[in-house]
Formats: C-alpha cells, structure tokens, sequence
C-alpha cells in the first residue's frame, strides 16, 4: 500500500527525508542528470521566480517513509500548462501501479489549476531515430504508458529533430489534453514550445535551432499523432475534486459531552462541536480520522506534575452531575495548600466560574489525545490539520486552570513538534492566551503570539500586556497584541498582518493555531465585530504562510453563527495554502 501527497519543500523532516530518497531515485534511474540539478531540488520547490516555474513534487511513499515513486511537474502559470520533468517509480516497485497513479494525481492537480493541458518528452519508437532495439522497446512501453491516458506525441513539427546532426533517440514532445475537446491552436503551440525550449534547454539549444522549431508548427489547430497502442477508449479522468493529500485532517474529541455543565450562563456547551462540525463537513475540506490515546507523560511535560496529578485526583473525587467551584484562593500563603481537596482548588485556578466535575480530566485528556495526534500526522506529512475539540486550552498555565480550560493542547502539541524544529503558536482567540506564554515564556524554540482584548477590559485581565514579551533566553519571543474593545475586520486584519510578518522572520518549521472564534460579532463572550468574510480573509492570510499547520479550537460561543464563521476561514485557510479551487474548466485559448 502506498499513498500519493505533494511535497512542498523540505521543512518538515519526513518532506527532507523523502526529497532525499527522491534524489538517490534520480541518481540511479536518469542516466546522465548532472548533481547538481539533482542537489537543487528543494531550491526548485522554494524559488518559482528563480526558475521561471512553479515546481510541484508528488511522492508516493508507504506507511515508513519509503519512497516508491515520484513525479516532478511544472507549472507555466502565463501559459497555464503543465510540463512533466520526471515520472520514476522506484525499481523494486516497477510495474506495480505506482507509475499509473502518480500521473493520475498530476492530472487531478493540472485540472484544478485549470490548465490547457500536460506536455512532457518521450524517447521515439521510431527506428530511424530510435536505432537500439533494445532502447527502442523501452521506449514503446513508455508511449503505450501514456497512450492508455490520451496523451500522443504532437505531429508535424521539427520538435524531434535533434539539436546536432547524427544524435540518436531524440524526443518526441507529448500532449495530454486531459480527455477534454480542446484543440491546441498554432500561435498557443509555438508559445509554449519557445517557453519549454527557452527556459528548460536554453543551454543546450541555440536560438537558430529553436526559432527553427517554433516555425516548424505549421498546422491549426496542431494535430496529435493517432493512437497505435492502445486503441480503447483512452481512461476517463475522475471527477475533478480534492485529492486526499489536500484536504484537511478532522480530528474530533469523541469524549468531549462527557463534559457538560447544564448550568444557566455557562457557554461553553458541547453543541459548540456539532455547530462547526456540521458546517465545516459541507465544504469537502475535510478528511476524519480517529483520535489515538497517549500516556500522561505528555502531560507533565509542560505542566507541574502536581498540579496534574491534582486535576486527576479531584475530579474522580467529584460525584457525578456534581461541579466544585474555586472560591478560596492563596494570595498570602501558597507554599501550603490545604488537605481538602475542593478547597485545594483555587490553589490551582485563576478564576471562580471554571468548575471541576467527574468528567472535566477525561474530557481535558480526550482532547489533548486529538492534538497530539494531529501533531503526529503533522510530522508525518500531512499540511493542514484541524483538532475540533473541547474544552478548550489556552487559558490553562504551568500549574494552574482557568478559563474553562485546564490541560494546555496548544502548549503540548508544541512540545511534541519541538523536537524536529522550531515552533510558533498564533493564538487569535479573543482572549489572551496567557497558557502558551506563562508555559514558554523563558524558551526561544516556542514563538508565542496573542491577539486579544486588551487585559484592562478582557479576561484573563492580569497578563497580555504588550511589554510581556518574553524573559532569559525567551526575551523577544513572545508577542502580544491587546486591541481595543472596539474593532472591525479590517482593522483586526491589519494587525494580523503584523502577526504574520513576525512569523515570517522567526522561520518556523510549524505552526500552531489557537483558533477562537469569539471574535465575532454577536459572541457573548467578546466586543469585536469581525463577520464571515473576515475570517476567509484571516484564514487566507495564515495560509499563505505555506506552513505545515496544527489548529486547535479554543474559544466561540455564538451559535448561531459559530459553524458559518469556521467554515469561512477553513476554506479561506486552504485557499491561502493550496489556492483557489474552483471545480470547473474554462479554457482560454
């Protein structure tokens, strides 16, 4: 078994794992590619304009992070073609399938941009320019490959023609109109002949021989060579959708109701979760998987493991449909909390109205279990990843719960990314997320940033302070933006902006987002005004980052427009990361 995802660049260290592996395939199975072309692949994905394409890498790998094949395609945006570089699977698995669906995913990405179609080079079937027999039969295998897909060389030019008298195997140039009726014009095949030739052989090919190709394109529209070894119908194209490796992963608390506090007031109720799920899942975004379940040691490495094994004592020690309530509070004497455990609550808790219940650990463990995973399948490739869970987390410190939160998954998610790279946690919940800083305040590997209610008006009230920016070797890697109690979205976007520049500057391997959704207007929780088109416009911009992306639901409590805001800024998310996709096919000749 294997599957099939884009490799962006070589961040994240199973993406410079699998580049690796893709450059010994290139080595061994593309005779005469110099190493320096084959060295210069990451630099391909990362610098379009350098190169005058946009690079686009397919792996197929299996379940340990072993390449069996790849495809490397670019894309010639002015033009709107593709042109496939390299299509290898690797030889233990030849034959195996792996070659077919690779070209198939680069179709798949080809109709989604929109594109006229895919050109790449075939060594000819033809013995007179194919003399070896031997080379010549290879070379008919690899047209009769293309040919099940409607692709055929392109007929009438001198495109084959090699560049100095007496070579041998000169390549034909190959067309695949992705099964549709569009005819490629004489004035569009010689632009994108010049663009192949220019930009991809302008070494090897002299103006002379490419001006002599170019007016070698005589018909109109030009004429593809008939079909000779696979006279079938050739194999439909699937419905053009979002491949599996695109979307984004859902991962849902399935033990979050068990928390559920019926008292008049409390907002965070678990008909938040089914509110967004059931908004979000009419996109088609979205692929669900199951949570696995991790050790608490998880947990202690961000939290005082007395304050865990606290938080697990007293919930057990809680009857059921029973709440304790923090209401005595150590402000002169915390070196020695009492014996009674309800009291021993404010020792732990930074306000009155979050309460601990039979449920609140398991369900706080529950979700914490999701962000880890959504964390692990970061690791293992996947772009986007969203963690739907409550109660949410980032009010919950070192040692201490608040704000209906008391395990951090932000700052545990972070943790676990650490260890490949640095990490940063943009936190755009209305509140400050005084969590992620009081736990990562002294490191520098953890960029912590918060846009929030400015604390004279907004809880937590006693931190998110713009001169918190951080202590030791953590000073200048926290960043907090308190905003007023008024704002629009425009000028909300303005600010994240800033944000995202910041991050931009720091180089991340990852990032983290706190994603609350009680900066809307009509939230009772928040004073901002920010509507639906905002949070597309936000989610854009966190996109663009181009990062391998954990989010993790905090805040949000307005459910009436709860699900619609969150559908909003996933399709703005994937938008800001993939770019648009529209479903449909509009060709400009």
């Amino acid at each position: 078994m294997f599957r099939i995802r884009q490799i962006f660049d070589n961040t994240n260290p199973i993406d410079d794992f699998a580049i690796s592996q893709i450059q010994q395939i290139l080595r061994v199975q593309i005779k005469g590619l110099k190493e320096k072309e084959i060295n210069g692949l990451a630099k391909k994905l990362k610098n379009p304009f350098v190169y005058r394409f946009r690079y686009i890498l397919f792996a197929a790998d299996d379940n340990k992070g072993r390449i069996n094949g790849f495809a490397l395609v670019a894309h010639e945006p002015g033009l709107n073609f593709f042109f496939l570089d390299f299509l290898s699977a690797h030889q233990r698995l030849s034959g195996r399938g792996v070659g077919a669906a690779l070209y198939e995913r680069v179709r798949q990405e080809a109709l989604a941009a929109n594109a006229i179609g895919i050109f790449f080079e075939c060594l000819p079937d033809d013995p007179k320019l194919s003399p070896d027999p031997k080379i010549q039969k290879q070379n008919i295998k690899r047209l009769h490959f293309y040919e099940r897909f409607g692709a055929r060389p392109l007929i009438n030019t001198k495109y084959e023609m090699p560049v100095n008298p007496g070579e041998i195997d000169p390549p034909y140039l190959i067309y695949d109109n992705l099964g549709s009726d569009f005819q490629l014009s004489k004035s569009l095949a010689r632009k994108v002949i010049k663009t192949i030739l220019e930009r991809k052989y302008g070494n090897l090919c002299p103006q002379k021989y490419i001006k002599m190709v170019i007016d070698s394109v005589k018909d109109n529209p030009v004429r593809m060579r008939e079909y000779i070894y696979h006279k079938k119908q050739p194999l439909e194209i699937n419905a053009i959708q979002i491949p599996e490796d695109k979307k984004i992963i859902l991962i849902i608390n399935d033990k979050h109701h068990i928390h559920h506090i019926r008292e008049r007031g409390y907002v965070e109720a678990p008909v938040r979760i089914k509110s967004i799920a059931g908004e979000i899942n009419k996109t088609g975004l979205f692929s669900n998987i199951n949570p696995k379940r991790f050790s608490e040691k998880y947990l202690t490495l961000v939290h005082d493991p007395a304050y865990v094994q606290y938080l697990k004592k007293v919930c057990a020690f809680v009857e059921t449909k029973n709440s304790i309530y923090p209401y005595v509070f150590p402000i002169r004497n915390a070196a020695r909390p009492p014996k009674y455990l309800p009291v021993r609550a404010g020792y732990f808790c930074i306000d009155t109205f979050t309460p601990l219940n039979h449920n609140a650990y398991l369900a706080a463990k529950a979700a914490v279990d999701c962000a880890l995973t959504g964390a692990e399948k970061i690791l293992s490739g996947n772009r986007l990843v969203y963690v739907l869970v409550r109660p949410p987390s980032h009010h919950a410190e070192y040692k201490s719960f608040g704000g209906f939160c008391y395990l951090n998954s932000n700052a545990i998610a972070a943790q676990y990314l650490s260890q490949k790279g640095k990490i940063c946690i943009l936190d755009i919940d209305y509140h400050h997320g005084n969590g992620q800083q009081n736990i990562f305040y002294k490191r520098p590997d953890v960029f912590t940033i918060s846009l929030h209610g400015h604390p004279r008006f907004a809880y937590p009230y006693f931190s998110g302070f713009e001169e918190e920016t951080g202590e030791d070797a953590g000073k200048g890697y926290n960043k907090n933006y308190a905003l007023p109690e008024k704002i629009d979205g425009a000028e909300y976007l303005e600010v994240l902006k800033k944000a995202c520049k910041k991050i931009e500057r720091f180089q991340p391997k990852f990032l983290i987002v706190a994603l609350g959704l009680d900066t809307a207007k009509g939230d009772p929780t928040g004073t901002w005004h920010l509507k639906a088109s905002d949070f597309f416009r936000n989610g854009k911009l966190i996109g663009g980052l181009k990062l391998p992306t954990l989010i993790i639901q905090e805040g949000g409590y307005n459910n009436r427009n709860l699900g619609i805001n969150a559908r909003n800024f996933f399709r703005g998310l994937w938008e800001g990361s993939f770019g648009e996709f529209t479903g449909k096919r509009n060709f400009k000749p």
